[in-house]
């Protein structure tokens, strides 16, 4: 099993990325995990608590459960992915996504390449580099089409974590790569350097079964 982890900051293009490489690697052969679904739960918050936290720091993920899930994929069984709800900022119940073990995984989040036993893990380590107006641009599209937030909101976020969080935790992970993609999901030439790489992989000796 190959796993690959895709980081950058908000709005990069890191989902457009890595579902590009799936596009090209064709289906069956990919599970994709976004570390979003990881987002840490707390159920005994209020609504208005919750809508308050720092969802951009590092420490708010469970990578402890992110990295038991990629052990049970490498062993060959179904891992089952929590579903996060952003409206909430929780996750949605007991709902579970099917994560099944496949010869390639990529893993996709801002803070992928941040926690160093998670970064053990995975075999080709991505940070995705992209103007920030652009980011924030993105972002602001995203949350307020997507997930209901308003222009004040998500401004504020901006100022007071995002930005933060990026220049503490997320530019500085960008040392851990071992390919650098400027543009995101408009780097096609980086895009096709990946899938060729992981081409080889599949038509390769396993490195991680």
């Amino acid at each position: 099993m190959l796993i690959i982890g895709i980081a950058g900051g908000t709005g990069s293009g890191k989902t457009t990325v890595a579902r590009s490489v799936i596009e090209r690697l064709g289906p069956g052969k990919v599970t994709f995990i976004s570390q979003d679904s990881y987002y840490n739960d707390y159920p005994h918050l209020s609504l208005a608590e919750r809508a308050t936290m720092n969802y951009d720091h590092p420490l708010m993920f469970d990578n402890e459960l992110l990295i038991a899930h990629l052990n049970l994929l490498k062993q060959g069984k179904t891992a089952y992915a929590p579903v996060y709800d952003f409206n909430i900022y929780g996750r949605s119940g007991s709902e579970r996504e099917p994560l099944a073990p496949n010869p390639i995984v990529i893993i996709e989040g801002l803070h992928v390449l941040y926690d160093d036993k998670l970064r053990a893990m995975l075999d080709i380590k991505v940070f995705v580099d992209t103007d920030p107006d652009v980011r924030i641009l993105r972002r602001v599209v995203r949350d307020i089409e997507e997930r209901g937030r308003t222009i004040q909101s998500v401004y504020r976020q901006y100022m007071e974590t995002v930005k933060p969080m990026h220049e503490a935790f997320i530019e500085p992970s960008k040392k851990y790569a071992d390919l650098i993609l400027p543009e995101g999901g408009h780097n096609q030439v980086g895009i096709e350097l990946l899938t060729v790489l992981t081409e080889k992989y599949l038509h390769g000796v396993p490195r991680n079964s």
